[in-house]
């Protein structure tokens, strides 16, 4: 099975460990892992800003570096959530769609392609759980609180085969961390507001560490535990799925 490795900008700049993480925990179960050296951003903050226009280059440049692969594989759930729902190419609009039937969040690929029972993985912390608004409700990684329905979270379900991590739980277990992207810039003080609601709740239960599987969130609460000068830290849930 070939894996093409689909690293967010941002991560690329800021997180690489995340990115390093992934492609060592899809190595460790089996894949043939491939990293594009010629990837760039997928277009989200210019579609999300009004301008998906503008994105055509990041869609052509896309589908050449990634049609190969079986799958595609990131550590991001709101860019692989854009890949899935705007990827388009008119002079290959077949190929587009194939694309993006084939692109999947770490987590998801983990639980729904591979199955993953086990792993050999000790994070001996104290661990909250953030769930992002795009991985919960557009690529549907957990079940919402606001619905009646029955509870599922596969990322739950992973970190639950990592040794001697303890998952504190918490009051407010999906709320947004404030985050959204550019709404972080155009609306900072709510923002900063929301973030500092979410970090109350991981904090006042005891989290030493706060994982999820979008590090877009995690940065955005990760600029406020700094700003208070807070031991407690933020890592990707690939890190602690990989971690020894």
């Amino acid at each position: 099975m070939r894996i093409g490795l689909f690293v967010p900008c941002y991560v690329d700049q800021f997180y690489p460990g995340a990115a390093i993480a992934t492609y060592q925990l899809l190595t460790k179960l089996g894949m043939d892992v491939t990293y594009p050296e010629n990837q760039t951003c997928c277009g989200q903050p210019m579609a999300n800003s009004g301008f998906e226009h503008l994105t055509d280059g990041c869609n052509s440049l896309f589908i050449d570096q990634f049609s190969e692969f079986d799958y595609i594989v990131s550590p991001s759930g709101s860019c692989v959530l854009h890949v899935k729902e705007h990827l388009k190419n008119k002079n290959q609009p077949d190929l587009a769609i194939g694309i993006r039937k084939k692109v999947y969040e770490l987590v998801e690929f983990l639980v729904d392609i591979l199955g993953v029972q086990e792993l050999d993985a000790s994070f001996p912390h104290k661990v909250g759980l953030h769930q992002s608004c795009h991985g919960q409700r557009g690529l549907m990684l957990s079940q919402m609180s606001e619905l009646a329905a029955p509870f599922y979270s596969k990322p739950l379900q992973l970190l639950k085969l990592v040794k001697g991590l303890e998952l504190v739980e918490l009051s407010r277990e999906d709320e947004c961390c404030g985050f959204g992207g550019t709404f972080c810039v155009a609306e900072e003080a709510v923002s900063v507001k929301m973030g500092k609601d979410r970090l109350k709740d991981h904090l006042s239960h005891g989290a030493t560490f706060i994982t999820g599987s979008d590090m877009s969130c995690l940065m955005h609460m990760e600029g406020i535990l700094k700003r208070d000068g807070s031991e407690v830290r933020v890592l990707h849930i690939a890190e602690i799925l990989n971690a020894e």
